[in-house]
């Protein structure tokens, strides 16, 4: 298969994934593209060991995370922008003011809670629920089995609970 096919193949996927990790359109098309550049690349490096397309969302999860690490704010900027996302596409909006409010604090208080988690599970939680990965395809980008998988994000999801409830 060449790179050109490769890239018809799966430019949605990757594009949907890097959509369910920042919320936003534009970057997941430039994350996209940006993936694709270093898919080519290092197609040479490429060994078959996982599925292509395993390979390719784990190169644009690290555009993302690299994307993040440039942010002045990690944790404040990221969530300004995904809640302007969310409320150009009409998602989140509420008629009552309050109700707004409450939501943005909810997801602020997440996303604190996120930020703190302790690698793996934040990464193994993110890419399970955020970007819709199932637990094979997270222990493939690993180098992990599936059991891996699944009981990290099952120990994330307990943690996530633990530091909810100590929250203010």
């Amino acid at each position: 298969m060449n790179f050109e096919d490769i890239y018809k193949r799966y430019y949605k996927d990757v594009y949907y994934f890097l959509l369910s990790l920042s919320s936003s359109p534009e970057l997941s098309e430039e994350l996209t593209q940006e993936t694709f550049y270093k898919a080519l690349v290092n197609i040479g490096r490429f060994k078959g060991e996982c599925q292509i397309q395993s390979w390719l969302c784990q190169i644009g999860k690290n555009a993302y995370l690299s994307w993040i690490k440039k942010q002045k704010h990690l944790a404040g900027s990221g969530l300004r922008e995904e809640l302007s996302g969310a409320e150009k596409n009409g998602e989140g909006r509420e008629d009552n003011p309050e109700k707004l409010y409450i939501r943005k604090e909810e997801t602020l208080s997440l996303y604190k809670v996120l930020h703190l988690l302790k690698e793996p599970y934040k990464e193994v939680f993110t890419l399970r629920i955020l970007g819709e990965l199932s637990y094979r395809e997270i222990g493939e980008i690993f180098g992990k089995g599936e059991g891996w998988a699944r009981v990290i994000c099952h120990r994330a999801k307990l943690k996530i609970q633990e530091m909810i409830k100590e929250v203010p």
